[in-house]
């Protein structure tokens, strides 16, 4: 039995009280309004029910209240109540986007079928949404972070279940991993996403300038400060404000940081008014902050605010299955910008990406890229040393896995061209990457 939530509006009383019971004896939630001006606090796109309205109302009439809702969403379910006169203008409703229209006298099961069919259909609509919503956001946040590695696929769920929220979260990473990227991801997979996206570097500010920066100022609230200006947490206002090398933000500052996430106001330099603030705070750190709070160079309440949620950027040693693929990803991005023809990467350049330390991590490989692509060789003595360590033993089985894995990111996982390329037989390398933990579905293919 369908349940939803109906809103019937009517300027008649003994209709309204009608239809209410014949729809609550139906178990359907029906909330009945004597004049349309009442209703439109409750229409939104996530509404998850249908709007019935009488057209002849004192007011804001059926036609207007039918307009008016289908503005909010062109998709909601809006049915007319007629009268034996008003057959034009249930044609005229239907035109504009009417769901379906009721005449009078209506018997209460037909009021209670074209209300549930309704609801049937808005629920289909409000689903269809957001599964377009969650694969759109599904493939946008794979195009930034990519990776098939166990940490980046963690990493991805982490953010896909938090996005929708408005928790605040501190994000952790050696230099190049990728922070703001991660950041900018969030954001552009959450509610806030066509809201700004304000990327602060709190170690950039100029000490002097960093309050005036944050919170804006009136005029005359300090030498030079001809006019009023609002800060960057002002411009954020329904976004989301990133807070990069948090760590480097000074102690008085930070107590004010700590007031603005607690209290979600801000006052500009010089003023006393109270502005409410409605951001979001991604907070990014290279440093320890547990460490830096326990050796006082950051305050622990601050700490607490901010990692209620804490994301862990990997570096390219905690992933380098995915180093091949994400070269190649580079070196396209590269070409692009640099108006040149993607080179062929041949298997045994990308053995020797992966096999090398990337202390710099994303940011130093897509050094190295821009350099490929530009024909310059990989690096200029960066990122040159190799990576493997340990005995002879582990250092050939990682040779080895990553030269199949270049190969297989090579040929998008086909196994053919794969083991052919390397002189292997077909039952060698399904033998080796069963060793390696590396299955073709990972380099883009699902051949075999």
């Amino acid at each position: 039995m369908s349940n939803g939530k109906v809103i019937f509006v009517d300027d008649e009383e003994h209709l309204r009280l009608a239809a209410k019971q014949a729809l609550e004896l139906a178990e359907l939630d029906v909330s009945c309004f004597a004049n349309g001006e009442q209703v439109m606090d409750l229409l939104s796109r996530n509404f998850t029910g249908v709007l019935i309205t009488d057209v002849r109302m004192p007011g804001k009439d059926g036609m207007d209240l039918l307009k008016a809702a289908l503005e909010i969403d062109a998709q909601l379910p809006v049915v007319l109540v007629t009268g034996h006169g008003d057959v034009q203008l249930a044609v005229e409703a239907m035109r504009l986007g009417a769901y379906d229209f009721i005449e009078k006298p209506f018997a209460s099961n037909h009021l209670i079928d074209v209300a549930r069919r309704a609801i049937d259909k808005r629920r289909l609509t409000l689903e269809n949404r957001q599964l377009r919503s969650a694969v759109a956001g599904r493939d946008r946040l794979e195009a930034r972070l990519i990776g098939r590695a166990e940490v980046m696929v963690e990493l991805r769920r982490k953010i896909r279940a938090i996005a929708q929220t408005d928790t605040d979260i501190l994000i952790i990473g050696k230099t190049g991993t990728g922070k703001e990227v991660a950041a900018r991801a969030l954001h552009a997979i959450s509610p806030r996403e066509e809201k700004p996206f304000v990327a602060i570097n709190c170690g950039a500010l100029p000490e002097g300038l960093i309050e005036s920066e944050l919170f804006g100022h009136e005029a005359g609230a300090f030498p030079g400060a001809t006019r009023s200006r609002y800060g960057k947490f002002e411009h954020a206002q329904g976004g989301t404000v990133f807070l990069d090398e948090i760590e480097s933000m000074s102690m008085e500052l930070q107590v004010k940081l700590l007031r603005v996430i607690q209290d979600r106001t801000i006052s500009r330099l010089g003023s006393n008014e109270m502005i409410d603030l409605d951001v979001r705070f991604l907070a990014a750190s290279k440093a320890d902050l547990e460490k830096e709070a326990e050796e006082g160079r950051f305050r622990e309440d601050l700490l607490y605010r901010l990692n209620v949620i804490t994301l862990r950027m990997p570096t390219l040693d905690q992933r380098r299955e995915d180093i091949p693929r994400l070269f190649t990803h580079l070196v396209n991005q590269a070409c692009a910008r640099y108006r040149r023809e993607m080179p062929e990467i041949p298997s045994t350049i990308l053995a020797t990406v992966a096999n090398r330390n990337w202390p710099g991590n994303v940011r130093e490989l897509r050094n190295a890229a821009d350099r490929f692509a530009l024909e310059l060789g990989l690096a200029d003595g960066i990122g040159t040393e190799p990576a493997a360590k340990g005995s002879l033993s582990d250092r050939i089985a990682d040779y080895e896995k990553n030269l199949i894995a270049a190969e297989l990111s090579v040929n998008n996982g086909r196994l053919k061209e794969t083991y052919e390329n390397l002189g292997l037989s077909r039952k060698s390398l399904y033998e080796k990457m069963q060793k390696h933990g590396l299955s073709r579905e990972s380099f883009g293919s699902k051949d075999k």
